[in-house]
């Protein structure tokens, strides 16, 4: 690296005079001892005495639902907090009583197939996250080994008070206190992207009594004492004071270095751990990870309780009239109910005994009437969901070849909830956009230039119809150069040096020779190549070096005082070295939002060169130099609404007096240790920063994702609700919302912050608690206010947006505020929220999961987005640049944002319909044949007889109607992928909850106790009374069993064959398989000994089979069981269809006859007015255009 080791050894002090300003020990220092700030750490004495008392964890992190320890009770309590595998356990424990009608192995075997296939599941998945543990825990990182050598060991052996040693590149294993680095100020860059998701490179810097430690050797006798705040989730303050050498010090956040942020630009830096494991930072943002139920699930359950509800009514209605019969049964030497023998019954039957009998039978009916609560279904719904989730992570769609990533389902428990999403909350870094900036066009003297296009005109223009106007360099195969990364940017006016030509020449030079000096970049020259890269505190930055560089100004050198620079000369078209000396950096930050330098050039001019965003650069503008201020500031509205990101270029000069009077003022300002520091700078820099002459304004793309404009789009137009919660700042955070179409030109925004004259005049007094009250009042009459705009004057169809940052966000998530706020936020069509900390991500997405109780899903690709992730219904880890630590946390992963539109309205609808019509259908037939028992009980006086035999029970969930159901749930498709897409309001059905909602469970549940009435009293009166066969024999229980479980399993069956959508060769063989199996069944199993076969001995083949009633009694009976279904479907779907019967329809082709009801279903589907994304930006545009034409006289 050429001047690398010179570099390193810069004092760059000057050069960020806003950041590295000194503490003073007044203030919260002087809570150390106090509750909160209890912490002691021995530096580099891990092992002395006191150290040891204190316990503190260690650096060992995990983040498992399960240990070896708690697996067995924590994953039972899991299983057995579903009713339906609480009640079996029940049944099971009552099996092995004299109670139970069946024996008890019969009985408890299921339940422990079920309960065991799904805790081997959850035990696997588990698995995967420990491993993910072992593999972080196990990271190298150099430890100090107390004499003055510094050996490789595991994250997982750090302890409060080692000393350790971080290269570049190289995460913090810990929270870290940094002690000196290779600069000899003590400097070093930190990249928090984990943290915060923000790309731009922090500077931190260690105390002055400690930067001059750059060497191993400096801490084989290093003792110290530090005392600080106790671990919390604030990543932004430290408080703490360091004892070195009998002198006391004091800490701020500018010293602390945080666990799973990155070291860059710096060799290596030492550190003393403060913070270990679940102490540090990152970890106390992070919340356990939660035990995840579907709402499906959990409205599976309320239907389960309504049927222990029925069961619970039916056989207490049975032990009722069972008790009254019993009661009657021995009239004086006559015995009515002489087959059951009531004189020699001990209990059961006994008359004498009635109200035990009761009990009994009560009991006895519980267990015979379980058909009604399926247990097969759960673990018929896991195998289901795991092929759903092969499915998806099969999806040749959702592969992403540059990274070689397809989708990772990494939990099956909530495919359907991807049917289900409301409300998306999204990270921004890493997940909507690329973390790269690219120069993609500028105005200089009026004039625009650049003709590279945004994802956001992309996608407006394909919703058009329309072919892009526009040049992408990282897209075009025809471009002679590689893509450079940061510039995106082609103009042949002023490319190659054609910019001499153009009319105003002189202004293009100033202006991107302002673009080449006035930063705080540093260059990285290659020693092979010669080529020059740049190390830039943030992206965008970067990228207008880059430009100035291509364009023909090329930064290449810095030191302590000066930048140089090779110019293009016009004259001689060769390039010249040019150097400009660094007198002052007026630094950036969001109160200023502008940066300036001032500069002396080799002519000996002074230049004050600045660049900031058009609300408080226009106004510095000095009268004389406004020539082309309307033409840029239209050029930077056209700008805005494509989504890039403005800054505005402006110079002036300095003669010498008023120069020396500014840098007077601006050095006391910067030496200043007082509370109101800050003021003193920022006056002295508006002072000087005045009458500036316009250049131009430049337009940065933070590259956004391919698609993800057009994935917004078609989320927003299928009813999806998207907030953003970034740890960026606000302007940036607006700039994104525009790029991706979720804010556009006219949409009113609700911004709140604290960033006003009371707040910040009280933050100079230093009263927390009146700092608090105030900041409180002020978020509550802000909120207050922007609800009165929501109910503003009635006919108004104003649009808006909300926009807060993390401190108004702190207060907003009070107990007291919260409601307000999220009433406020779900009225808006767009939701940012701007330096949300982790924790507040968090916070938010609860708070909007449990207000608005709906499904919410939680997208996000770095650390700082894992408890946003856990906490939502759903959390979907991007595995992109930031690491996979999202990945891991997730319940699903994907490698881009825009695939989050085929798994939503492909597979999250599809996994909803699957599911629901699997359960409906589970209920529907196993009511069917449970009610058909207690029916025939009811006919024979409950008698606690069966009208089917032992095995015709057991076999009926298991060779009869089990598989036409689970291939329901795996294949089932009621459209196309393609229509899912094409008509994105058909995933309403799953928002609306309409294929699970009660209407359409009762439904299923009555057409169950419907077809249960059916084939009892139509078999029981077709067959009563008459001879059966040729012999004149007449029908018992075994003949009216055998007919009505046959008319069961027909209807069933065939009731599935009606109700399936997508009607596969897998589906129809395995209800012919069902259908078969009943007569193999019939006659294998009647041709066992009559002591294994009971009534079924030779049942089929010498009974039923040559009965021609049998077989007219069954077609009857199925015929009527299957006709009202069949009756109301037509009608539903002629008449009142839902939004898959319309696309069913006209993916058929059926009513191409009629063109006007098509088109009428159409618009029905396509009717989705929406808020945001580019359908919104064009009907608004569409809308000011009508207006303008309307108001223009005729």
């Amino acid at each position: 690296m050429a001047g690398g080791g010179k570099r390193k050894r810069l004092s760059l002090s000057k050069l960020y005079s806003f950041a590295c300003g000194k503490t003073s020990l007044k203030g919260d220092q002087s809570q150390m001892g106090s509750p909160g700030f209890s912490r002691v750490v021995h530096c580099n004495e891990p092992d002395c005495f006191e150290a040891k008392i204190r316990k503190y964890s260690s650096n060992y992190v995990s983040t498992t639902k399960y240990n070896v320890a708690t697996f067995l009770p924590k994953s039972l309590f899991e299983q057995f907090r579903r009713v339906a595998n609480f009640y079996f356990l029940a049944v099971g424990v009552l099996a092995f009583t004299p109670l139970a009608p069946y024996t008890a192995v019969s009985a408890i075997f299921p339940l422990i197939v079920v309960v065991g296939a799904t805790m081997v599941k959850e035990g696997i998945e588990d698995w995967k996250r420990a491993q993910q543990d072992i593999e972080m825990n196990s990271r190298k990182t150099r430890l100090h080994q107390g004499d003055g050598t510094f050996k490789s060991t595991g994250w997982k052996n750090l302890r409060v008070g080692d000393i350790v040693k971080v290269k570049k590149d190289e995460y913090f294993p810990a929270d870290l206190l940094l002690l000196s680095s290779t600069y000899d100020d003590g400097i070093c860059y930190v990249e928090t992207m984990n943290l915060d998701g923000e790309t731009n490179l922090k500077l931190k810097q260690a105390l002055e009594s400690t930067a001059f430690m750059h060497e191993d050797s400096y801490y084989q006798d290093f003792k110290a004492l530090i005392k600080c705040e106790d671990p919390n989730t604030n990543l932004y303050s430290f408080v703490g004071t360091l004892e070195f050498e009998q002198n006391l010090y004091p800490l701020s956040p500018q010293r602390l270095l945080l666990r799973d942020s990155k070291l860059r630009n710096t060799e290596y830096i030492y550190g003393a751990v403060i913070f270990t494991g679940h102490d540090t930072k990152v970890m106390q943002n992070s919340t356990a990870p939660p035990s995840k139920r579907s709402k499906f699930e959990k409205q599976m359950d309320k239907v389960v309780y309504f049927l222990f509800f029925v069961l619970f009514l039916m056989a207490f209605i049975g032990s009722i009239v069972f008790g009254v019969a019993t009661d009657n049964d021995l009239d004086g030497q006559r015995m009515k109910r002489w087959y059951l023998k009531p004189d020699q019954s001990k209990i059961f039957f006994d008359p004498k005994r009635v109200v035990m009998a009761s009990v009994y039978h009560f009991l006895t009916a519980l267990m015979l009437y379980n058909y009604f609560i399926p247990i097969s279904l759960y673990v018929s719904i896991e195998v289901v969901k795991v092929f759903q989730s092969s499915f998806i992570n099969n999806d040749i769609n959702l592969y992403y070849e540059p990274s070689d990533r397809p989708a990772r389902s990494r939990t099956s428990n909530l495919n359907e909830e991807l049917g289900q999403v409301d409300t998306i909350l999204s990270d921004k870094t890493g997940t909507l956009t690329c973390n790269s900036m690219e120069f993609l066009k500028c105005s200089v003297a009026g004039t625009a230039y650049g003709h590279g296009v945004t994802e956001a005109e992309r996608g407006m223009a394909m919703r058009e119809g329309e072919s892009v106007n526009g040049w992408d360099q990282s897209k075009d195969p025809s471009a002679a150069n590689p893509h450079i990364k940061g510039f995106n940017f082609k103009d042949e006016r002023i490319m190659d040096g054609k910019w001499v030509h153009e009319p105003q020449a002189h202004i293009i030079e100033k202006f991107f020779r302002l673009l080449a000096i006035c930063h705080t970049a540093i260059p990285d020259v290659d020693e092979e190549t010669g080529k020059i890269s740049y190390e830039a505190e943030s992206p965008d930055e970067a990228a207008f070096v880059i430009a100035a560089r291509e364009i023909g100004f090329e930064f290449y050198k810095r030191t302590q005082t000066s930048v140089a620079v090779r110019e293009y000369n016009p004259e001689t078209g060769s390039k010249v070295e040019r150097v400009y000396t660094v007198l002052n950096v007026l630094e950036f930050n969001s109160a200023r939002k502008r940066m300036s330098v001032i500069v002396r050039n080799e002519e000996g001019k002074l230049l004050l060169l600045s660049k900031g965003a058009d609300s408080v650069m226009f106004e510095r503008l000095a009268k004389s130099s406004r020539s082309f201020e309307e033409e840029t500031r239209n050029h930077v509205s056209e700008y805005a609404d494509s989504g890039l990101r403005t800054l505005i270029l402006a110079y002036r000069e300095l003669d010498e007096e008023e120069y020396r009077i500014f840098n007077q003022k601006f050095t006391e300002a910067k030496n200043s240790v007082s509370a109101d520091r800050e003021t003193l700078i920022d006056e002295a820099a508006e002072k000087v920063e005045r009458n500036l002459i316009l250049l131009g304004a430049t337009a940065v793309e933070d590259k956004l994702q391919e698609g993800v404009p057009a994935c917004i789009d078609k989320l927003a137009q299928a009813g999806i609700k998207i907030w953003v919660l970034t740890g960026d700042k606000m302007e940036t955070a607006i700039n994104i919302g525009f790029s991706c179409c979720l804010l556009r030109q006219g949409m009113k925004q609700i911004i709140i912050n604290l960033e006003n004259p009371e707040i910040l005049s009280l933050e100079k007094t230093g009263d927390k608690d009146a700092i608090a009250k105030a900041s409180k009042e002020n978020v509550l009459r802000q909120i207050t206010d922007g609800k009165a705009l929501l109910t503003g004057p009635s006919g108004t169809a104003e649009i808006f947006a909300l926009i807060i940052d993390g401190n108004s966000l702190s207060y907003a998530l009070a107990d007291d505020m919260k409601h307000m706020f999220l009433d406020l936020a779900m009225s808006c069509a767009s939701v940012i929220c701007c330096r949300s900390s982790p924790k507040q991500k968090a916070l938010v997405t609860r708070l909007v999961k449990i207000g608005t109780r709906k499904t919410t899903l939680a997208i996000g690709d770095g650390a700082n987005d894992v408890g946003m992730l856990q906490e939502a219904d759903i959390g979907v880890g991007i595995s992109g640049v930031e690491g996979m630590q999202a990945a891991m946390a997730s319940d699903v992963a994907i490698a881009q944002f825009r695939y989050l539109e085929r798994l939503l309205l492909v597979h999250g609808h599809w996994c909803y319909r699957r599911l629901s019509s699997m359960i409906c259908y589970f209920f529907y037939k196993n009511i069917a044949f449970g009610f058909s028992i207690w029916l025939y009980e009811a006919y024979t006086s409950f008698s606690a007889q069966p009208v089917y035999g032992d095995w015709f029970l057991s076999f009926y969930n298991v060779f009869f109607s089990a598989l036409p159901v689970a291939a329901l749930g795996i294949f089932e498709q009621d459209v196309s992928a393609a229509s899912c897409l094409k008509y994105p309001l058909l995933y309403q059905e799953g928002v609306k909850n309409l294929l699970f909602g009660w209407r359409r469970v009762l439904h299923w549940l009555g057409n169950g106790f419907y077809t249960a009435i059916v084939v009892f009293f139509f078999c029981s009166t077709a067959l009563q009374h008459q001879a059966f066969n040729p012999d004149g024999k007449t029908v018992g229980m075994d003949v009216l069993g055998g007919t009505m479980y046959t008319s069961i399993v027909w209807a069933v069956n065939l009731q599935m064959a009606l109700s399936v959508c997508y009607f596969t060769k897998i589906q129809r063989g395995l209800i012919i398989y069902c259908l078969v199996m009943l007569y193999i069944f019939f006659l294998g199993f009647g041709s066992l000994s009559p002591s294994l076969s009971a009534i079924g001995y030779k049942l089929f083949s010498e009974v039923l089979a040559p009965a021609a009633s049998y077989w007219f009694t069954c077609i009857l009976v199925i015929t009527v069981a299957l006709l009202p279904f069949y009756a109301y479907s037509a009608i539903e779907t002629r008449f009142f269809p839902m939004y898959h019967q319309m696309i069913q329809r006209l993916e058929s082709g059926k009513h191409d006859d009629d063109p006007e009801y098509c088109d009428m279903m159409r618009q029905r589907l396509l009717q989705a007015p929406t808020s945001v994304g580019f359908s919104a930006r064009l009907a608004a545009r569409a809308n000011k255009l009508r207006r303008k034409n309307k108001n223009q006289p005729q």
